[in-house]
């Protein structure tokens, strides 16, 4: 009998003793985040003003107040998906 025993806590069963910490939600919610960030990079793209002449689209609402605030909602949205923890 103690031949068993000793054998049976010797070898550790995967499925009891691996819990990951971040889950499939996580990573779902991660990928929003990442996406969102992106799109606000992109939406803050444009032409720039140039020696020949001045690009008043610099200041549109689109470049300064659209891409940044989608930016940083993306990240704090990514603090979130990393701290969140689903219910089980």
């Amino acid at each position: 009998m103690k031949n068993q025993s000793s054998k049976k806590n010797s070898q550790l069963d995967p499925e009891t003793f691996v819990e990951f910490p971040l889950v499939k939600t996580n990573f779902i919610l991660m990928a929003i985040a990442g996406a969102a960030i992106i799109i606000g990079f992109l939406l803050m793209l444009g032409g720039s003003t140039d020696a020949t002449g001045f690009n008043p689209d610099i200041f549109s609402t689109r470049r300064i107040v659209i891409g940044p605030g989608l930016s940083f909602l993306g990240f704090l949205s990514m603090a979130f998906a990393i701290i969140y923890r689903p219910k089980k």
